[in-house]
């Protein structure tokens, strides 16, 4: 007699990515942020570049407007300190297919974190990505297959991961 044992479909199980740190800015305050990003993160940070003309912003195609950094190992224990620094709650309209973003207003809010001088006071944003074992097969060069709407993560189910995860409220 063989008894079928319940498993979780490996499959189907949800991970973290990667967490994304931005801030934006032009001239002085983009060097402000580049530093911020640095001190929360200790790595090298890429700056974006405008592709458009807004006068009103004084951009021009080819400034420096933000500067971007990506972690990708250790993201659960950065991803935990990013939440608490907003007591761990998010809006359900944060919340998008495969991912969120929350912004931070002040970085002094951050645990661990003190006041720097040179920086002032400076906020930053947060995106949290998502993916399901799998994924690297329509993003490889070789070999590359199409992967169904099913590993595409709803907004409910990453609800429900942060909640189990992380204890995370949502309203």
């Amino acid at each position: 007699m063989k008894q079928k044992i319940e498993q979780e479909n490996v499959m189907r199980k949800i991970k973290i990515e990667k967490v994304v740190l931005h801030v934006g800015g032009t001239g002085e305050n983009l060097e402000k942020g580049v530093k911020l990003l640095r001190i929360l993160t200790g790595r090298k940070i890429a700056k974006m570049k405008s592709n458009k003309r807004i006068p009103s912003f004084n951009v021009r195609p080819g400034l420096e407007v933000g500067a971007v950094v990506t972690i990708r190992k250790n993201s659960h224990e950065f991803l935990k300190r990013m939440l608490s620094s907003i007591d761990n709650s998010l809006r359900k309209k944060q919340i998008s297919e495969n991912n969120f973003s929350f912004g931070i207003r002040e970085y002094i809010e951050i645990p661990g974190i003190e006041y720097q001088r040179d920086i002032g006071i400076m906020g930053l944003d947060v995106t949290v990505v998502f993916k399901r074992t799998g994924r690297r097969v329509s993003l490889k060069k070789i070999k590359r297959g199409k992967v169904s709407k099913k590993q595409k993560m709803s907004p409910e189910e990453i609800i429900k991961f942060m909640e189990e995860n992380f204890q995370t409220k949502f309203s």
